[in-house]
């Protein structure tokens, strides 16, 4: 019974109630019953079970500082689930539209991205289309060891990550700068307008996009050439020169990307608290150093995000790109996995080899993945998880 007169029928309800009348005060730091009066021994609200007798109960219901400590911590412990399930109904029960929404997008990778992964046993295997997957016999490392010595290896290897370092390097800042400039601009109209340009090649195709590469790069009709032999300078071959394909590539990619990547950094700025800038333009501070000291620690976790991404699939070069540029006469710096998979394994219908190379690939870049985010975790705090 409460000192007012109120009969509390159940120790659920006793204590329950006890936790949620606790009141905080400023002075001490400590949390006290509005009721009782009494200092609680927790400052978070619990679901309390019945673990003691009647008597028990009323007693600890009265004096919560006379618990034992195996019976308060099975209280916060049990009760926090219980908490934690009653909400997930509730929240269930109350928005299942939006969970109903959730549903196609789990069921779409679950059945067309985890359920293949399960393809993979055949790189294990000496995989035939007649006898099937898994009446096929087994291999075991047979067709890693294979890759490993195969003489084309280490120029995979060093082809990929060449394109991939090259492409890393150019295409991660530039996107930033890119931001950052178009956040100083005043003018709207001429902002937009450099939005446009540098957003529309986003949206062209592959295809297409190389196709635009060759016009502009053709040995004898490209503009380029043209513009060259008119300076009175000799005409270059770029897409034969095996030196050179890496800058096409690389730069092409560039300027179709950028703009869509200088978005989520436009995107990171537009959520910098405004007070910020105001306490630099009272401190005095010029443009150059309201960019160092409040742009760029605001982008700075969106930043190491995108950094993390991209060196964890720095094994993975675009293939539609590299495979269209390709021909024999830069194929030395233009073979990479990727496109070596394509030809071993559909080519030449060689699935078992294909598979244990692209999941040689796939585990590399697993494993930057998680280093390149834990050294993000230590070092500035921002990770993927």
């Amino acid at each position: 019974m409460y000192p007012d007169g109120t009969i509390v029928r159940s120790r659920q309800k006793a204590l329950y109630d006890w936790f949620r009348n606790c009141t905080f005060t400023p002075v001490s730091g400590r949390r006290y019953n509005s009721i009782h009066g009494k200092r609680c021994q927790s400052r978070e609200p619990d679901f309390p079970n019945m673990l003691d007798t009647a008597a028990e109960t009323r007693h600890h219901s009265r004096n919560p500082k006379s618990q034992p400590k195996s019976i308060r911590n099975r209280i916060r412990k049990e009760g926090g689930l219980l908490k934690a399930v009653t909400v997930a109904r509730r929240s269930v029960r109350r928005h299942w539209q939006l969970y109903l929404i959730v549903v196609p997008p789990i069921l779409y990778f679950l059945i067309f991205k985890y359920v293949p992964m399960l393809n993979a046993v055949i790189a294990f295997k000496d995989y035939s289309v007649v006898k099937g997957i898994w009446s096929s016999p087994w291999a075991g490392f047979k067709h890693f060891e294979l890759f490993f010595g195969n003489p084309v290896f280490w120029t995979l290897i060093k082809n990929t990550l060449f394109i991939s370092i090259y492409h890393l390097a150019v295409g991660f800042p530039i996107p930033i700068i890119l931001a950052l400039a178009l956040n100083e601009i005043r003018s709207g109209f001429f902002k937009r307008a450099v939005q446009l340009v540098t957003y529309a090649p986003y949206f062209i195709s592959t295809v297409v996009m190389v196709s635009m590469i060759m016009l502009l790069l053709a040995p004898r009709l490209g503009i380029v050439n043209q513009a060259l032999q008119s300076l009175g300078l000799g005409a270059i071959n770029f897409l034969g020169e095996p030196g050179l394909f890496r800058s096409v590539y690389v730069w092409s990619d560039v300027w179709q990307n950028t703009g869509y990547s200088a978005v989520i950094y436009l995107a990171a700025l537009a959520g910098i608290d405004p007070s910020l800038y105001e306490a630099a333009k009272v401190d005095g501070a010029s443009r150059w150093k309201k960019i160092v000291h409040v742009d760029i620690p605001g982008l700075l976790p969106a930043a190491v995000i995108i950094l993390i991404l991209s060196v964890g699939n720095i094994m993975a070069v675009g293939f539609e790109k590299i495979y269209l540029l390709q021909n024999p006469l830069n194929l030395s710096t233009s073979e990479i996995i990727a496109t070596y998979v394509y030809k071993i394994g559909l080519l030449n219908a060689n699935f078992s080899f294909a598979t244990a190379v692209g999941l040689f690939n796939s585990l590399v870049n697993l494993v930057l993945l998680l280093l390149v985010n834990a050294f993000a975790r230590r070092v500035s705090g921002n990770s993927l998880w």
